[in-house]
């Protein structure tokens, strides 16, 4: 567990903690000699802070350079002996993993300080950086398109009903669903997601409904469904426009009575659970081709949520990456510190089709790929973006074409939704797109939306 724990570790099997005195405060200390044995007692337990005592006894520069990238999460100040230091090596291993050294004999006084100093920021870094709550948290950034989003979840987690959310893929659908669960009266249930298009088609009824003994070749028992499994939950169904027409019956029966079948049973089994469903497909759409049963559409989509693509929220894109760096500090490599300014640029000017999830990937191999101290745009595949200049111009003329794009077609006296259709976004981007650009809606549009 995480406590005021500090850990030593010693090459020199004879360190004594004495040399410390009043230096480590009020510090919980437990000594290691070696990085082997450090190395397992860290498996078990998570100081947030370490103190590395780096003298001639050394030994093994390769083996603790290993053992402090594997643990880059703990904050360590070094204690170093002045000889050690006149050693390239050891000078590197202090510059690139430790927050503070410290050089002996110890100075009390000051050892306290600085191992005071790396917990504060240690404990710092553990806490969320807004009073959302821990999985929420994790929809990181401040652009009007997440925190729209964020107040939309807190409304629609106060109500039971269905929740249908919409967005491209790689947007967070599932950390959506997440934050529905953990703000509903259901937070103490399970949540149990299940990937609709992961599942093989003639697995799909008995991992969802379960099956009784004897049900088919192999069914020695009976075993209970994810959705029974779910009960007094909520169940997220993932990728739900990828759901077979058979099996997408067999759930509208159940959200229809609430109680279920089991494979080969004959005895309803009343289920209480919240279905929280997501596609990056608009079901809409794939109810008019025939693929998605509309009774089912409607069934789901009670609450509709929609996710913005990254490209819509393009001031979130540094602070998710710094998020992303920082959430992966124990991958990375213990020199490399943060981005240059030109791979900051280049976040900025990406177009992000692969939304969160590629900027995620991104981040994640350039911090482990890295060979200097900072993070260059070549790491993270970002050296052929177009120069800002450029950007800026392409900026410009897409704000331009989707302002004259609306405009174009409120003056022809279009409807809300036969806009947003040919335009091929949903009216809640449109929304957000006149709030966006400052359209105002003609007087009568805006007197029917209100009686809407």
């Amino acid at each position: 567990m995480t406590s005021r724990q500090l850990l030593c570790v010693s090459a020199n099997r004879r360190f004594r903690t004495e040399e410390l005195g009043e230096g480590v405060g009020d510090f919980d200390v437990c000594v290691k000699a070696g990085w082997m044995e450090a190395a397992q007692w860290l498996r078990h337990n998570s100081p947030l802070v370490g103190l590395l005592v780096l003298d001639e006894y050394i030994g093994d520069f390769d083996e603790a350079e290993r053992f402090l990238h594997e643990h880059g999460r703990v904050k360590w100040t070094a204690l170093v002996d002045e000889p050690a230091l006149q050693s390239q090596r050891c000078r590197q291993l202090v510059h690139e993993y430790c927050f503070d050294y410290h050089s002996r004999p110890v100075d009390p006084l000051r050892l306290r300080h600085a191992l005071g100093h790396a917990y504060g920021l240690a404990c710092l870094h553990q806490l969320p950086s807004s009073g959302f709550s821990t999985s929420s948290m994790r929809l990181t950034g401040s652009s009007r398109p997440i925190t729209q989003l964020r107040r939309q979840i807190r409304k629609v987690a106060a109500a039971d009903a269905p929740v249908l959310i919409w967005g491209e893929s790689g947007t967070g659908k599932e950390l959506v669903a997440q934050a529905v669960h953990e703000h509903s009266l259901r937070a103490g249930g399970p949540f149990v997601p299940i990937n609709c298009g992961a599942m093989p088609a003639n697995l799909i009824q008995s991992e969802l409904f379960g099956y009784e003994r004897g049900a088919f070749t192999g069914a020695m028992r009976s075993k209970p469904g994810l959705i029974e499994s779910a009960s007094g939950g909520s169940l997220f169904l993932d990728e739900i426009g990828d759901l077979p027409l058979e099996q997408q019956s067999n759930l509208l029966r159940f959200l229809q009575e609430k109680t279920i079948y089991r494979l080969g049973g004959t005895r309803s089994i009343p289920v209480d659970v919240r279905v929280i469903a997501a596609s990056h497909v608009k079901l809409h759409e794939a109810v008019q081709r025939g693929t998605f049963r509309e009774d089912l559409y409607y069934r789901l989509n009670v609450l509709g949520l929609e996710v913005p693509p990254l490209r819509e929220r393009s001031d979130d894109v540094v602070p998710l990456a710094e998020h992303f760096f920082h959430h992966y500090a124990a991958e990375r490599a213990g020199r490399v510190k943060g981005f240059s300014a030109r791979a900051l640029a280049a976040l900025r000017a990406h177009h992000w089709p692969g939304n969160v999830r590629e900027l995620l990937n991104r981040v994640r191999r350039a911090a482990v790929m890295a060979e200097g101290h900072l993070i260059l745009a070549q790491d993270l595949g970002l050296d052929n973006e177009p120069a800002p200049a450029l950007q800026e111009c392409l900026d410009g003329a897409r704000v331009r074409a989707e302002r004259s794009a609306i405009e174009a077609r409120l003056r022809a006296g279009k409807s809300m939704t036969a806009i947003a259709r040919e335009l091929g976004v949903s009216r809640m981007t449109l929304y957000r797109l006149l709030a966006k650009h400052s359209i105002e809606l003609p007087s009568r549009k805006r007197a029917a939306q209100d009686e809407a």
